[in-house]
């Protein structure tokens, strides 16, 4: 795959013979509004027929004769992809880039809050290739422990299984429009009401036909940190081989009072569940100041403090499909969806900047005498978090949510990765 980023100047014209790629192709696979109108930085996926990257650190012992016959490629493409480096002074921690047959082999999971059935399953049939797993957003419970459906799933839940894709119950301590520390606390620290919500999960897992369930319980409160870990354990033995899926926030250190990540204790989760999954989406989070939605260095961190906790190969991190504007001065925030954050620069004429060190693209444009800052996703930074999946070896990627179009996400994961089912 190749990464254009438009310069001064540039139109769709002189990029499709450039690359020999149909502009109506560059179109589709952008998200583009029309054919007629780019700005500076816009990143602009352009198919070609070149083998997949995969990323690799380089460890004690690694000769790159080795890593050419375990990547079945050749010494000399090694070196191409990566000029000025000695094959003969390589270093531990090195990074390299390695042009390869064997693709990157990871589960993908991705969330869907039902709204209108035959939209979800437009989205579902259009993707089912990119996606192992899909969390039904639709669950809660009540005081006493119950587990209830808020919107109606069936139809969703039986597609996916047609299209080889397993559907997760995910339950979420949401009452309202927000989650719900209050509901969190008071059920987890009953063991009544604890039995009660973990019966209720299994039953209608089984009953509407489940593949497992997604826990996303957030603003636990911190003193209720093993009487979730209770929770958790009792669950999956109630599940039994049905997947359990736990949705954590990230954090790069164990803070045990922390109002946000304290309840989650990585290693207990880590040895309970089949899969987790760091919230690695919000460093630059609705009403705090213009940050980036997910840098690299940052999910890095994250990355590697996890893995001192539980596998690797439980382990997945998030890729946002979404953006954020902001207000400069108050950071009133409006989310967008990828497509729309990038099509915004285009309608109002912005350049697109890119931040090298969080891999993340943002502009800057004016409505009605007030300035905004927007950080969003694209297909660079896309690229670089699934490189840091295949140099940790992770178990894969959640998508939050599938209904936000994010067409370059879906092309590069087509084209370069294998999605296990």
């Amino acid at each position: 795959m190749s990464v254009h980023v438009v310069g001064t100047g540039e139109n769709l014209w002189t990029i499709s013979n450039r690359y020999g790629v149909p502009i109506q192709t560059i179109v589709e696979l952008n998200g583009l509004p029309s054919a007629s109108g780019l700005v500076p930085g816009l990143a602009l996926y352009i198919p070609d027929n070149q083998l997949p990257i995969r990323s690799y650190k380089i460890k004690t012992g690694d000769q790159i004769r080795e890593l050419a016959q375990r990547y079945r490629t050749d010494i000399s493409s090694i070196l191409a992809a990566n000029p000025g480096i000695n094959p003969n002074q390589l270093f531990v921690g090195q990074m390299i880039h390695i042009p390869s047959p064997v693709k990157l082999r990871i589960a993908t999971l991705g969330f869907i809050v039902p709204s209108g059935a035959s939209a979800v399953l437009s989205i579902l049939d259009s993707i089912a290739g990119q996606l192992t797993y899909l969390a039904v957003v639709a669950y809660s419970f009540t005081t006493e422990g119950y587990a209830y459906n808020l919107i109606e799933d069936s139809a969703i839940v039986t597609r996916s299984k047609q299209l080889n894709i397993t559907p997760l119950l995910m339950i979420r301590n949401f009452t309202g429009v927000d989650f719900s520390a209050e509901l969190a606390g008071r059920v987890l620290a009953n063991p009544v009401y604890r039995r009660n919500l973990v019966q209720s999960i299994v039953n209608l897992t089984k009953q509407r036909g489940f593949g497992g369930v997604s826990i996303d319980f957030e603003f636990i409160p911190p003193p209720q940190r093993n009487n979730f870990n209770q929770f958790l354990r009792e669950l999956k033995t109630a599940l039994g081989e049905l997947i359990l899926h736990v949705n954590v926030h990230a954090k790069t250190a164990d803070l045990p009072t922390n109002r946000i990540v304290g309840a989650y204790d990585y290693a207990a989760i880590g040895s309970i569940a089949d899969i987790v999954a760091v919230m690695t989406i919000d460093y630059g989070y609705p009403g705090g100041p213009p940050d980036p939605i997910a840098p690299i260095w940052w999910i890095e961190q994250v990355v590697q403090y996890s893995l001192t906790q539980m596998n690797p190969r439980k382990l997945q991190i998030a890729i946002a499909h979404y953006g954020y504007d902001k207000v400069v001065g108050t950071n009133a925030t409006r989310a967008m969806s990828v497509v729309s954050a990038q099509n915004q620069a285009i309608s109002t004429g912005s350049p697109i900047q890119f931040d090298e060190r969080s891999m993340s693209p943002w502009y800057r444009h004016w409505s009605t005498g007030v300035q905004h800052v927007v950080w969003f996703e694209d297909s660079r930074s896309f690229i670089a978090k699934y490189r840091l999946i295949d140099v940790y070896q992770l178990s894969g990627t959640t998508f939050w949510q599938i209904s936000l179009p994010a067409p370059q996400n879906w092309a590069y994961l087509s084209r370069n990765i294998v999605v296990l089912k």
